[in-house]
């Protein structure tokens, strides 16, 4: 018998985030009624702007990146998070660079020593680039810029109250 019919195949990472294209932040100022986890959010999206500006850049948020060293769900699992920019080629067709803060989260890999930690975490921003152009060719990208587009025509034409009925 081989051991690979035994375990299912599952990819050795996993990368997931929430993007905001930043070119479709248009106030500078935030909501008045926002939550205090938002307006953190707004503050470093804000920073983000000033750094690396609102064309061809993308805010990623909620990114979760998880390496699976060994075939046992229980042994050899690093979990980070991660949340910052994506910049793009002028086209938006391929990720040119990466302003990620990435943290160790959990693991179950009692083996990897602190340079280990710190070598995946340099490893999450390569991931993160390749993932990001794998959404791109997808047309996750496009298909998020038209819904932002189309939210922000509404919020204008109800005067900047979608959602409540206005």
């Amino acid at each position: 018998m081989n051991s690979q019919d035994e375990v299912p195949a599952r990819p050795g990472v996993q990368v997931t985030f929430d993007c905001v294209p930043l070119r479709t932040i248009t106030r500078n100022d935030p909501p008045l009624d926002a939550s205090p986890g938002f307006l953190a959010l707004w503050r470093r999206v804000q920073a983000a702007i000033a750094k690396h500006g609102r064309h061809n850049t993308y805010y990623l948020f909620h990114g979760e990146c998880t390496y699976h060293l060994t075939n046992h769900p229980q042994v050899g699992m690093l979990a980070f998070a991660f949340e910052g920019c994506v910049m793009t080629d002028a086209e938006d067709r391929r990720t040119a660079a990466c302003d990620l803060d990435v943290r160790l989260v959990g693991d179950t890999c009692d083996w990897a020593a602190e340079p280990i930690i710190r070598w995946f975490a340099e490893t999450v921003r390569r991931a993160v680039m390749v993932e990001f152009d794998l959404y791109i060719e997808a047309g996750d990208l496009q298909r998020t810029v038209e819904r932002l587009q189309k939210l922000e025509a509404e919020t204008h034409a109800k005067g900047g109250y979608v959602g409540f009925g206005l």
